[in-house]
């Protein structure tokens, strides 16, 4: 196919329907009215043979054809809208108001988002950030697509195309109540062994691999899905939690609950920043992850 017989000005209207899947309100987002939106469309479909969207009740649905396009034409888009508008590569964070995505899972919500907010908003007060949950079965492809800008998790994302960046590490420590009746200021391992834990539910937790290496188990009385949720039962019972110490750290600060030394030794956890390798030369996509990074090192 010839470029020069496609009105490159029908890719923004595409990638508009895209991330809006309505286009009522990709014409909002272009300054135009529905019918040109709609007219636009209909070029870019004959032009294409494709017809790149279906109507249904949750909205414009995106055709395999659509979905392969927008892998390639949100970056393509985003590199041209950099190069016209800072022709140095150089990100214009103080007036951009560009909104990024980023999934995280709840050590990046807790831990990471409220002092990277606190930070952006001081640098780029017009740009801003939407968190999303990680646990979406769709991860991978809306890194490929662009609906994701990065990603912010415990383990790595081994496909191709993938760039997996280490952010920082942390250490296990575990929390009880600070009123508990059978622990005060130190955690012995049979203490550890005997008393009820909230745990992960997941598949071999890292605390209970490291306890099988030593022939032991631990009293497993309440499964939860995420770290965030522990200390929250752990001030009202006498179970015990283990979870990352920056994340205790937030919770000591807030609740009656105390941190402790866990009475064996656990490996780090890394904590992994991961995009679309497309992305790697987007001068505000390099700035964020560069930005982020930076903040991560001194936290």
């Amino acid at each position: 196919m010839n470029l020069r017989n496609i009105d490159l000005n029908l890719l923004h209207v595409f990638e508009a329907i895209y991330s809006e899947s309505n286009l009522t309100r990709a014409a909002e987002r272009l300054g135009m009215s529905q019918p040109a939106v709609s007219n636009a469309l209909a070029r870019l479909r004959d032009t294409l043979g494709d017809p790149l969207f279906e109507r249904s009740a949750r909205g414009m649905i995106p055709t395999p054809r659509a979905k392969q396009m927008i892998r390639e034409i949100r970056p393509a888009l985003d590199l041209i809208t950099s190069a016209l508008r800072n022709p140095g590569g150089q990100f214009d964070y103080a007036s951009s108001d560009r909104v990024f995505s980023i999934a995280a899972e709840d050590y990046g919500e807790a831990v990471i988002t409220p002092r990277f907010m606190d930070w952006l908003t001081g640098v780029a007060p017009n740009t801003r950030a939407h968190i999303l949950p990680k646990q979406s079965v769709a991860l991978q492809e809306d890194l490929r697509e662009g609906a994701i800008d990065l990603v912010i998790d415990y383990f790595r994302i081994h496909a191709d195309g993938f760039v997996n960046q280490r952010l920082m590490t942390d250490e296990l420590v575990s929390m009880v109540r600070v009123d508990h009746p059978h622990i005060h200021d130190t955690l012995s391992l049979d203490q550890y062994i005997s008393m009820p834990h909230v745990v992960l539910s997941q598949k071999a937790p890292m605390v209970d691999r490291e306890l099988a290496k030593r022939g032991l188990t631990r009293h497993k009385a309440l499964e939860v899905p995420h770290f965030i949720s522990m200390p929250l039962i752990v001030k009202s019972t006498d179970f015990i939690c283990t979870l990352p110490r920056r994340m205790a750290l937030l919770y000591v600060e807030h609740f009656r609950v105390k941190m402790l030394k866990s009475p064996i030794e656990f490996p780090k956890i890394p904590i992994y920043l991961i995009w679309n390798h497309n992305m790697e030369r987007d001068a505000s996509h390099r700035w964020l992850r560069e930005e982020l990074y930076g903040l991560c090192q001194r936290l």
